[in-house]
C-alpha cells in the first residue's frame, strides 16, 4: 500500500467501474468515502452500502436528491422548454450538477480534500462533474482515474476490470452484462456505447426500460389535465379515473407511470458533444416529453410575441449551458432568472391526450391568457378595423417592392 494522501469522497453507483476505483483509490492510499446518489433510479442502494463497505469505505453516505433534483433542476428547464439540438431533453445533464453539488457537500461536511467520479474521459460528465465542483469549492480536487495513464493503461478494457476484481474479492455481475452502457435519473434513461456505437444499428427490441413499445401499448389514451403556475406544473388529473398528484415528486413519478404505459418518450440521435465529437445516444424521457409539450401550449397561449421571441433565444442558450456543463456560472444563473421572470403569468390548465408513444393537446384555459375570442373571431368585427390592414399590408411591401426593384435592375444589367 502506498503512503496516506488524505480523504476522498467517491461518487459511487456499487458497479464494477466505480467499485474498482474504490479498490484502486484505497492502494494509492486515499480514505474512501463512497457517496451514493438516489436521484429516481432503480437500484438497490442497501446491496450497494453493503458492497461499499465489504471493499473497504471507510463510510458510505446514501442522499436521496430525487426531490430537489425535480424542484431545483427539472422544473428550470421545463420553464425554459429546454431542448439541446432541438431534441435532447437533457436528462443526464441536469443530474449531473444535482449529484456533484451534493458531493462537494459531503466533503466538505466530512473534511475531504478529495472528489474522484468514474466519468470517461471522451464524454461530457467529467466535465458537468468538475465544473460544478470547481464552481461550488475552488480548492477542491478532483482525482479522474479514467484520465490518469497509470489508470487506463492498466485498465486498457472490460476485460481487465473484471480480472482485476476477481483478484480483489470485488462481486463481478453474474447475469451477461448488455452490449451497451446505460444512465438511469428519475428524468431519463441514455443508452451509448457498444453496438449502440454504429449509428446504423437499430435498437434491439429489449434496450427500452421506461416505456413500452408503442405498437403494443394500450388502444385507449389517458386524458390528463396539467395545472401550471409561473410555468411549473402544480396539479395532475386523471380525467378517467380522477387520479390527481399535486406534490412536485408525486407528480412526476406519476407522469413517468403514464407516459411509459403509452411508449412516449423516446428518442434516437447524434449529438455533439461539449468535448469536440459526435455520439450517438438513446435516449427515454416520458414524464419531460409531456410536460415539454404542455408547457409550450400554455407559454404560447399566455406570453406576449415578442417577450417569447427574446425567451426562446435565453432558452437556447440555457441549454446549451446544462449541456456543457455550466448549471452553476453566473451566465447560467443570470438566464434561469430572466426565464423565472418570463414565468410569471405563464399559468393555467392544458388538457392532453397520451396514446401510442404521442402527446396530443385537446385544449387549454387560463386567467392570463391573451387570446382575445372576439377579437380573432371571423363573425364578430369586435375591436378591430378590417380597412387599417390595408396600410398595414403597403407599409410591409415597401421593402420587398424595393428589393425588387434592385433586383430587375440587376437582372437588365446582366443581359446587356
Amino acid at each position: 500500500m502506498a503512503q496516506p494522501k488524505g480523504t476522498v469522497v467517491l461518487a459511487y453507483s456499487g458497479g464494477l467501474d466505480t467499485s474498482c476505483i474504490l479498490m484502486w483509490l484505497k492502494e494509492q492510499g486515499y480514505e474512501v468515502i463512497t457517496y451514493l446518489a438516489n436521484i429516481g433510479q432503480k437500484e438497490d442502494f442497501e446491496a450497494a452500502q453493503k458492497k461499499a463497505l465489504a471493499l473497504g469505505a471507510k463510510k458510505v453516505c446514501l442522499e436521496d436528491i430525487s426531490k430537489e433534483f425535480v424542484e431545483e433542476f427539472i422544473w428550470p428547464a421545463v420553464q425554459a422548454n429546454a431542448l439541446y439540438e432541438d431534441r435532447y431533453l437533457l436528462g443526464t445533464a441536469l443530474a449531473r450538477p444535482c449529484i456533484a453539488r451534493k458531493l462537494v457537500e459531503i466533503a466538505q461536511r466530512e473534511g475531504a480534500q478529495y472528489v474522484s467520479h468514474g466519468a470517461t474521459g471522451k464524454g461530457n460528465d467529467q466535465v458537468r462533474f468538475e465544473l460544478t465542483c470547481y464552481a461550488l469549492c475552488p480548492k477542491i480536487k478532483v482525482i479522474a482515474p479514467w484520465r490518469l495513464p497509470e489508470f487506463y493503461q492498466r485498465f486498457p478494457g472490460r476485460r481487465e476490470l473484471m480480472d482485476y476484481a476477481k483478484k480483489h474479492g470485488i462481486p463481478v455481475p453474474v447475469t451477461p452484462q448488455t452490449p451497451w452502457s446505460m444512465d438511469e435519473n428519475l428524468m431519463h434513461i441514455s443508452y451509448e456505447a457498444g453496438i449502440l456505437e454504429n449509428p446504423k444499428n437499430q435498437a434491439p427490441p429489449g434496450l427500452y426500460m421506461k416505456t413500452c413499445d408503442p405498437a403494443t401499448s394500450p388502444n385507449t389514451p389517458d386524458v390528463l389535465e396539467i395545472e401550471f403556475e409561473r410555468g411549473v406544473p402544480v396539479k395532475v388529473t386523471n380525467t378517467g379515473d380522477g387520479a390527481t398528484r399535486c406534490s412536485a415528486l408525486e407528480l412526476f413519478v406519476y407522469l413517468n407511470e403514464i407516459a411509459g404505459k403509452h411508449g412516449v418518450g423516446r428518442i434516437d440521435i447524434v449529438e455533439n458533444r461539449f468535448v469536440g465529437m459526435k455520439s450517438r445516444g438513446i435516449y427515454e424521457t416520458p414524464a419531460g416529453t409531456i410536460l415539454y409539450h404542455a408547457h409550450l401550449d400554455i407559454e404560447a397561449f399566455t406570453m406576449d410575441r415578442e417577450v417569447r421571441k427574446i425567451k426562446q433565444g435565453l432558452a437556447l442558450k440555457f441549454s446549451e449551458l446544462v449541456y456543457n456543463g455550466f448549471w452553476h456560472s453566473p451566465e447560467c444563473e443570470f438566464l434561469r432568472h430572466c426565464i423565472a421572470r418570463s414565468q410569471e403569468a405563464v399559468a393555467g390548465t392544458v388538457r392532453l391526450s397520451v396514446f401510442k408513444g404521442q402527446v396530443y393537446i385537446l385544449g387549454r384555459e387560463s386567467p392570463q391568457s391573451l387570446y382575445n375570442e372576439e377579437l380573432v373571431s371571423m363573425n364578430v368585427q369586435g375591436d378591430y378595423e378590417p380597412a387599417d390592414a390595408t396600410g398595414f399590408i403597403n407599409i410591409n411591401s415597401l421593402r420587398l417592392k424595393e428589393y425588387h426593384r434592385l433586383q430587375s435592375k440587376v437582372t437588365v444589367k446582366q443581359d446587356e
